[in-house]
């Protein structure tokens, strides 16, 4: 059990609770094969409870790769109400301001350009960041004033969502897509647009359509993870551990060279540069970085 499951999360569960959620249709798939050791089972980004959408889970070895998914890029589509912001900048918190202003989809269209590209965010008071070793949203929880350090992300684009509104109308709220780096806070995004706007605004349904290689289309709700589970079909919704890495190039190895690389031995061969995946036939033998004709593991896998 070496993979990805690449789940649909449904809205109000966690990333945590995700996971637990997976290693309990593994258990009930082990349990109808005939019993099945303990699996490592990782997330590769975490969602906000009130977000759906793929949540990458690396089962097996591919755990070794989640890190990497977690510095890839995502695309989200949310919407954006305007008039009211919240303490969390999402449905879920208290409203804290109202503005009385709505934008037209022209003014919307005039102000996206300046939020594509580099940028600078502070994040959510209501975020896991840490500051002085303790989660942003417990001090906010508990009633501090949490000031967040602006940090540099990249919308990559940002584009509106078709939508049958004249250009003048005023707007209660907006739908948008978004590709960004890693680090970004859509519910930030949403805060710095209305407020760029001349207004307030907030979150108000955030759906993650791509993470990493991962899209909507390779992802299986909860629901029928759970029927595959107990016939034993697990394994026909897991994607390879490879699928994680579709922008590496491959590289082929000898026997001999993959033992040399499950030994984390250095191998010399033609000039290289940058990351590959090594493979020994169909196997994966180790994430590897070339530089010159020197080939270093990054991370083997035991298969």
């Amino acid at each position: 059990m070496h993979g990805w499951i690449i789940l649909d999360k449904p809205h109000g569960l966690g990333s945590t609770q995700a996971v637990s959620a997976i290693k309990r249709a593994l258990r009930r798939n082990g349990e109808v094969l005939g019993g099945a050791g303990k699996v490592k089972v990782g997330h590769g980004g975490t969602l906000d409870p009130l977000a759906t959408g793929v949540l990458p889970i690396a089962i097996g070895e591919a755990t070794k790769l989640a890190g990497r998914m977690l510095d890839s890029d995502k695309i989200y589509d949310f919407t954006c109400r305007f008039g009211a912001q919240t303490d969390t900048l999402d449905l879920e918190g208290q409203v804290i301001a109202h503005s009385d202003h709505r934008p037209t989809l022209a003014q919307v269209e005039a102000v996206l350009p300046h939020f594509t590209g580099p940028i600078d965010q502070a994040p959510p008071a209501y975020s896991a960041i840490l500051i002085d070793g303790q989660r942003a949203y417990d001090l906010a929880r508990a009633g501090q004033d949490v000031e967040m350090k602006t940090r540099s992300v990249t919308i990559r684009a940002l584009t509106l969502q078709p939508s049958p509104t004249e250009p003048e109308d005023k707007l209660e709220e907006i739908t948008l897509r978004a590709h960004v780096s890693k680090g970004t806070y859509i519910r930030s995004l949403a805060r710095d647009i209305a407020t760029a706007l001349g207004t307030l605004g907030h979150v108000t349904m955030l759906r993650r359509v791509k993470a990493g290689p991962f899209t909507l289309e390779s992802a299986i709700s909860l629901d029928k993870l759970d029927e595959a589970a107990r016939g034993g079909g697990i394994a026909q919704c897991m994607l390879p551990l490879t699928a994680g890495l579709d922008d590496i190039p491959a590289l082929a190895v000898s026997p001999h060279d993959a033992l040399a690389l499950r030994q984390g031995k250095v191998l010399v061969g033609k000039p290289h540069t940058g990351l590959m995946l090594a493979m020994e036939g169909q196997t994966p033998v180790a994430l590897v970085e070339a530089s010159g004709p020197e080939i270093r593991v990054v991370r083997g896998f035991n298969l």
